[in-house]
Parts: C-alpha cells; structure tokens; sequence
C-alpha cells in the first residue's frame, strides 16, 4: 500500500478570534486518519478573504505541490479554498498536471472520480454566484447611504497633519459647494 502524504488547506477570514481554523482543522484530522492519509503540514491563512488568489499559506501550498512534497491537498470547503470559479479551475488544473488529488470535504467532493468533478464545476458556480450576490449586496447598501447623505470613506485627517495636496482638495472641494450653493440661490424680488 502506498504511503499517502496529505497536506491541509485552511483559511478563516478574520484573525480577531471570531473565526478559529481549529474548527476546520478538527474535522479534517479524523478524516485523514481513516483514509490512511500522512499529513505533511497544514497551510493557514488566518484574516485573509478568499477573493484573493494570492494569499501566504496558499502561495506556500501551490509552491510546495510544484515539489510534489504531498499527494493529495484537503480542505474543509471549497469556499475556503477560492471563491471564483476561474481560481478555483485554474488551481485544480494545475494541481492535475503535477499529480495531486484534491478533496473537499464538508462538499463531499473528491477529484478521483468522475462524480466528484462534476459536483466541483456546480459547487464551484454556486460559490461564484454567492460572492457576487454578496457584491450586489455591499453596492446596494453604499448606495442607501449616499442616498441618505452620509460620508463614506476615511475620516478626514486633521488639518495639522494633512499634507498641502489634500488641504488644496479641501479648500476647492469647500469653494465648489460654496460656488454651487449660490447657484441655487434664487434671486429676490
């Protein structure tokens, strides 16, 4: 029987305690073990967003395949692993090319078998879909707020340290309302 090396991926998007990689850790330990599996290393990105292709620990995981230092890379869902589908196809071609399998496994997905890779490609679009559902979300609620006048953005720095460039924008910002206002101003008779 062959000695399997596995390596686990595990990403959390905050680091401010609310979100533990032990949780997924602790599922995907057991999991290993009845496979026979050898774990490697586990690669943790902690505070990172899953939109972002290039993340440390996954940076480190996809350098480390390309060494083949394990067979097969476990990940407690693919959402943790990318949310666009193109990362996610890429990555898993990739993974193809250089010999190492890829298993999810709260979506029960193992890229070995035929079913398995038809349940990623739909699995794959529905993350996709979320995340763009997530999107519309966040511009609808910035747009609710500008509607309602307030300011978004950084808070202005005070003027004591802001630098020359952003007192120049602020007085022709201020000179521009100033301008515009009295436009508005209907005449008197």
């Amino acid at each position: 029987m062959k000695h399997i090396r596995a390596a686990f991926y595990v990403r959390v998007s905050t680091s401010n305690g609310q979100q533990n990689p032990e949780v997924q850790l602790n599922d995907m330990r057991p999991f290993a073990e009845s496979r026979g599996w050898h774990l490697v290393e586990s690669y943790i990105d902690q505070g990172v967003s899953g939109s972002k292709d290039s993340r440390p620990a996954l940076n480190r995981l996809m350098a480390d395949a390309k060494q083949r230092k394990f067979d097969v890379i476990l990940v407690w869902k693919l959402d943790r692993f990318a949310r666009s589908l193109k990362h996610l196809v890429v990555s898993l071609a990739e993974f193809e090319s250089l010999g190492v399998q890829f298993v999810s496994l709260k979506d029960n997905i193992d890229l070995t078998t035929a079913s398995g890779r038809l349940m990623f490609q739909i699995i794959g679009a529905m993350a996709e879909f979320e995340r763009s559902l997530i999107q519309e979300r966040v511009k609808a609620g910035l747009r609710n707020a500008r509607a309602k006048g307030k300011r978004l953005g950084r808070p202005e720095a005070p003027t004591a340290t802001a630098s020359r460039q952003t007192l120049w924008r602020r007085r022709k910002r201020a000179a521009t309302a100033t301008a515009s206002a009295v436009e508005n101003i209907a005449p008197m008779n």
